[in-house]
């Protein structure tokens, strides 16, 4: 296998469980921290002595309650909820280290863009640019209840709408202020040059925005853009504006065709295929041999819970699986629930007639996504393998327990991963885009569409 660089991204929310339904009940488990700044702090510090690129935040902006018709599954299991801004932690993390990224998830179909806008630069201003956002267009019911519109709009109309939002990010933070703007001059009484400031005078389907932007530009103008959309609307939607796309698949052959579409778009639109870096989740269970490794698994699986399992498998299926056998085999359930979930799993394993007890004890400890047990050496073969076969450029890795799986990572992967020349000896540059781009590539590349509005 050729070697490659592999990023490292930790996948984190700011709540008691993401995706490990149940494991917050484990004895050395401290989610309950996750209020607290003090565990974030020392999560940034160890995370970037080891080089990882970036602390990726997920988020959610309502309960999961599809299954049971209500959200007390989820509270019980304190699956996604209570959870905190992402936002809100960013600060602080970033003022105790130096290169670290920051990615955080934030819905774009319940923001303003103006407004938005301001929140990423004051952010990528403060952190020196290791600002990240991975944008979701959201989903559940429960956040367009309680955000304003009462009902959601429709998937395609979601991402119409974002198309355009991204139009407005890229006027504000691209073209509306001249990279020599600012000019300080104490002698003239000039701190900003007025004629290097202009309006935008956007006016759209779902955005009037005609004025020119109230903040100037921080060191990477956008922030580095993420985006994990899996359908074919989504996918392209990734291809115009993604840096990086987020991807889920229980097997690298699944993954595959998803990676490779979404570079074969970008290409159509003038873009270099390889400057979209795709992320694979994944869960890792390290220890110093694959035996031990395999009792720790053994162990976190008899903390998982299937109503925690169960709840995070009905919102994207959009089903109250509360109602079924749970023996029941998962074709015969809803043929048309959903293609995300319902192929997710049956093409995991050809062999196996997936039903709903099997699918949330597979997702009992890393959720949808795959599960990397065994010792350095082993997990670092498979996740050559992954970026091999799928067209890799990383992975994000999840939690079982905190912070005692990246604990892990970085105590018996990071070490073989370097070892074999696949991870970069030293950051490179400042930025978060120089981390995945390389030095000196602070800004948009040249050929992403949102450049084209930089004025320079």
């Amino acid at each position: 296998m050729t070697a490659r660089t592999i990023h490292l991204n930790a996948f984190e929310n700011c709540s008691p469980v993401n995706i490990s339904s149940g494991l917050w009940r484990h004895p050395e488990d401290q989610s309950h921290r996750y209020k607290d700044l003090s565990y974030w702090t020392e999560l940034a510090v160890m995370l970037e002595g080891a080089g990882f690129d970036s602390i990726f935040l997920a988020d959610v902006l309502g309960m999961l309650d599809v299954y049971q018709g209500k959200p007390d599954a989820a509270l019980r299991t304190a699956t996604q909820v209570p959870i905190n801004d992402p936002l809100s932690v960013i600060s602080a993390m970033a003022a105790v280290t130096t290169n670290l990224g920051f990615a955080a998830t934030v819905s774009l179909t319940y923001e303003q863009p103006y407004s938005f806008a301001r929140k990423m630069t004051s952010l990528d201003h403060a952190s020196q640019g290791r600002i990240g956002w991975n944008i979701v267009t959201s989903y559940l019911d429960s956040a367009a209840r309680n955000l304003g519109p009462g009902e959601q709009l429709s998937h395609d109309e979601r991402y119409d709408r974002g198309d355009e939002f991204m139009e407005v990010l890229y006027k504000l933070w691209e073209g509306s202020w001249e990279d020599d703007a600012v000019v300080i001059d104490k002698a003239r009484g000039v701190y900003v040059d007025p004629s290097k400031v202009h309006p935008i005078a956007h006016q759209g389907r779902y955005f009037t925005v005609p004025d020119a932007f109230i903040a100037e530009p921080s060191p990477q103008r956008t922030p580095v853009l993420f985006q994990a959309g899996s359908s074919s609307r989504g996918q392209q939607f990734a291809a115009t504006h993604a840096e990086g796309v987020f991807v889920h698949g229980t097997r690298p052959e699944v993954i595959a065709p998803v990676v490779a579409n979404v570079r074969a778009r970008a290409a159509a639109l003038g873009r270099d295929p390889r400057s979209i870096k795709a992320f694979a989740v994944t869960t890792i269970i390290a220890a110093e041999t694959d035996g031990e490794a395999e009792e720790k698994y053994a162990e976190l699986l008899s903390f998982a819970d299937y109503e925690g399992a169960m709840a995070q498998f009905a919102g994207p299926v959009g089903l109250d699986v509360s109602r079924f056998d749970p023996d029941m085999p998962l074709t015969e359930i809803n043929p048309n629930a959903s293609h995300f979930a319902r192929h997710l799993f049956s093409d995991a394993d050809p062999d196996i007639v997936w039903t709903l007890r099997d699918i949330a004890h597979y997702m009992g400890v890393g959720g949808m996504g795959p599960k990397f047990v065994g010792s350095g050496k082993t997990i670092a073969d498979e996740m050559q393998r992954w970026a091999e076969i799928a067209d890799l450029d990383g992975f994000n890795i999840t939690y079982a327990i905190r912070p005692g799986t990246f604990v892990d990572a970085v105590k018996y992967v990071v070490p073989e991963l370097r070892r074999r020349g696949l991870m970069r000896p030293a950051y490179e540059g400042s930025t978060f885009r120089e981390s995945l781009y390389g030095e000196g590539q602070k800004q948009l590349r040249d050929d992403h569409p949102g450049r084209t509005f930089w004025r320079g």
